[in-house]
């Protein structure tokens, strides 16, 4: 019993110790203190690069599809038992391999543009002289609204 009453006591004080020095730190603001906001979600659909990527998935996706049919259309000709299950695994084995390299590339893609995007927000923060930047979903009121820009840089 006695080590639960110390327990408690020693949270209670360790949370009370938390919301002191959260105070202290927010009310230590400096008054010229400048935060942005950025709906990132907006940049990113109105990317070029993103619209590029977009486009280019659409292609190798048709391309997938073709490459299916052309199997699926093969297999079914094949009459022999072991000759198409042996086709069945050569087109499984290509697909997968078509799949992969084209997930491998979507990523190193999406890398690039998500550095691009942010290193374009980190810049105009920096020329306009902004402290901290937030997402815009995160944030209730406040904050300078540099999405609009951000938007025709990347374009």
């Amino acid at each position: 019993m006695k080590k639960q009453i110390k327990l408690v006591t020693l949270s209670v004080l360790v949370f009370a110790l938390g919301m002191t020095a959260g105070n202290f730190a927010v009310s230590d603001v400096p008054a010229n203190y400048k935060v942005a906001i950025v709906d990132v979600q907006k940049v990113v659909s109105s990317s070029a690069q993103v619209k590029a990527l977009k486009a280019d998935q659409k292609k190798k996706g048709q391309e997938l599809a073709k490459f299916i049919e052309t199997a699926k259309t093969a297999i079914e000709k094949e009459k022999d038992t072991k000759k198409r299950e042996a086709l069945e695994q050569k087109y499984n084995k290509e697909f997968n391999a078509k799949r992969l390299e084209m997930a491998k590339t979507n990523e190193k893609k999406l890398l690039e543009i998500d550095k691009n995007i942010t290193d374009l927000i980190n810049t105009k923060a920096k020329e306009d002289g902004y402290n901290l930047v937030l997402v815009k979903g995160a944030v209730l009121s406040g904050g300078t609204d540099i999405t609009d820009e951000i938007t025709k840089a990347v374009k």
